[in-house]
């Protein structure tokens, strides 16, 4: 019988038709693991505690938070804008993370993994607004990963950006020319990171082969960011 690493893992997949959330919830459960998908919108402020307590115990927070990214000049990004991107991105992180910690603490074990983008690790230009958002969730990640790893919750996040997922790469976009210039000038790799090549490194980080990771941010982008 071949070994499935997630046997056994109970894995929350937030706005699971969005972004990373149908490769993610199919390669998880190719790996073994019981997927609590959740389609809906977390802006309201109660809704991420109210989802993990109709979720219940699980072992793995898989925060897949997304919208289409503005590209307004920054000189013209309005107040509506920010804060419509900030209450889709950052806001709903932390309350979704406060839900799930104290079950976590109380059985010393769990992980919590974002899907981030590294618009947050290299200037961008007419995404002043998107990378803010983007790079408060990293910051988050890091601090909060260092401050529960002592009580064996790993909390980690993958920076992504130029890989296949319906969101920000739509086959309409894939198509153009004018995308498959830049892909080639910008993306060392020569091509899109693939939904599944992306997919399975978050199955791995979910997994107990990743129990030494804390805080950590992990740029999967084809070499458009290095660190």
């Amino acid at each position: 019988m071949t070994h499935k690493p997630l046997s056994g893992k109970r894995i929350l997949v937030t706005q699971a038709g969005e972004f990373m959330g149908p490769a993610l919830c199919q390669t998880l459960a190719d790996q073994g693991a019981d997927v609590v998908a959740n389609h809906e919108s977390l802006i309201d402020i109660d809704k991420p505690a109210a989802l993990l307590a109709e979720a219940g115990e699980i072992d793995v927070l898989l925060a897949n938070l997304a919208l289409p990214a503005p590209s307004t000049p920054a000189i013209e990004v309005e107040e509506d804008e920010w804060q419509q991107v900030f209450a889709a991105l950052v806001d709903p992180l932390p309350r979704l993370c406060k839900a799930a910690l104290p079950n976590m603490i109380q059985r010393g074990q769990g992980k919590i993994l974002l899907m981030g983008s590294a618009s947050a690790l290299r200037g961008m230009k007419r995404a002043s607004t998107y990378s803010a958002a983007r790079g408060a969730q990293l910051a988050y990640i890091q601090a909060l990963g260092v401050e529960v790893a002592a009580q064996n919750i790993q909390v980690n996040a993958i920076a992504q950006n130029f890989v296949d997922n319906p969101t920000y790469f739509p086959p309409e976009v894939q198509a153009n020319p004018r995308f498959q210039e830049r892909l080639k000038r910008e993306v060392p790799l020569g091509r899109l990171v693939g939904a599944r090549e992306d997919a399975e490194f978050a199955a791995f980080l979910c997994s107990d082969a990743a129990n030494h990771f804390v805080g950590q941010v992990f740029p999967v982008c084809g070499g458009w960011v290095q660190r």
